[in-house]
């Protein structure tokens, strides 16, 4: 009955053009991460080009938390809406935090299996701005959800299997010889890694969305 309801009373689907935007940021954020892992001079301009998106992923935050407190419907349960949307906007934070280390110890050379790392990076954020916009007709699009957010979930893994070559690469390389890089190196590689983990959390919130909705 509720559900019945639910479905005649008007909803408040801005919330799906909100959603949009803060995919937009994500995949820009992403995009910029892998251009500044490129290394050399360009590095502090896509640094200030994540600090740049990851500000407009906190105002659609924002505006996203106000229209679930003033929506007299929404689309789908406010917490999952709150969920969803905080999970995005931690996406694009743990890019940020990546930035700030790099800005830190002024790294601008950047090892082989670091890029391939943010080209998962790349990978999770635009599976997530695909995945997004098919939660607007959830019944629908459930099986290609479900497609995408697994992926989003092999990507991690990807990722993971990267974290752990990279590191042991590096270790191999540096770890006697020059124990800051090997140190430095390290806290870069898990930061990355924890930027797809933050998209894997994303996937896991569009599963929980789904599975609560078909």
């Amino acid at each position: 009955m509720l559900g019945w309801f639910r479905a005649l009373m008007p909803r408040e689907d801005r919330f799906f053009d909100l959603f949009a935007r803060q995919s937009a940021a994500l995949v820009a954020g992403a995009e910029a991460l892998q251009g500044l892992l490129e290394g050399g001079e360009s590095v502090p301009r896509y640094a200030e080009a994540i600090l740049r998106h990851e500000h407009e992923a906190d105002i659609v935050t924002c505006e996203v938390l106000a229209a679930v407190r003033r929506s007299f419907i929404t689309p789908f349960d406010r917490g999952d809406i709150k969920d969803l949307i905080q999970s995005m906007d931690d996406a694009i934070d743990q890019m940020q935090k990546t930035v700030k280390l790099i800005d830190l110890y002024e790294v601008r050379d950047f090892e082989p299996t670091m890029r391939e790392m943010g080209v998962t990076v790349v990978e999770a954020a635009r599976l997530t701005a695909e995945a997004v916009p098919l939660l607007a007709a959830i019944g629908t699009h459930a099986q290609r959800l479900g497609t995408l957010t697994e992926a989003v979930t092999r990507v991690e893994g990807r990722s993971d299997d990267l974290h752990d070559l990279g590191v042991k690469a590096l270790f191999q390389a540096h770890g006697r010889t020059d124990p800051m890089r090997y140190l430095i190196g390290r806290e870069i590689y898990s930061s990355l890694e924890s930027v797809v983990d933050r998209f894997e959390d994303v996937a896991n919130e569009i599963n929980g969305i789904v599975l609560e909705n078909v």
